[in-house]
């Protein structure tokens, strides 16, 4: 199983309303993750030995007060990768509030 396998895997565990780069008119609350490139890289003698592959997990969420989801994901990344709470926003022209994590996972 990929480290990307073990990311969908955990998010899933927290909700069955994931989806992978687009969620094509989801009813809210629901959870997008994809990768958008290159994380951490590590050098060695002039060649690359590891790249780290990064993304985003959303929340978009009808509901702020609930924390389950929230707190949910987090423990979900925690054990599959590292992370940080990148922005909190309020999307007025959907009435959702969404939240956004950056992750790295060791590619390969």
């Amino acid at each position: 199983m990929t480290c990307l396998d073990e990311l969908k895997n955990a998010l899933l565990a927290v909700s069955p309303h994931v989806y992978h780069f687009h969620a094509h008119k989801p009813q809210a609350p629901y959870i997008v993750w994809g990768e958008d490139g290159p994380g951490d890289t590590v050098f060695a003698n002039g060649r690359l030995v590891l790249q780290a592959l990064g993304g985003t997990v959303d929340l978009f969420t009808g509901d702020p007060e609930d924390t389950a989801l929230f707190e949910g994901i987090q423990a979900a990344l925690d054990r599959v990768c590292c992370w940080r709470l990148n922005s909190i926003q309020y999307e007025e022209d959907t009435g959702l509030t969404h939240y956004e994590w950056r992750w790295e996972v060791p590619n390969g």
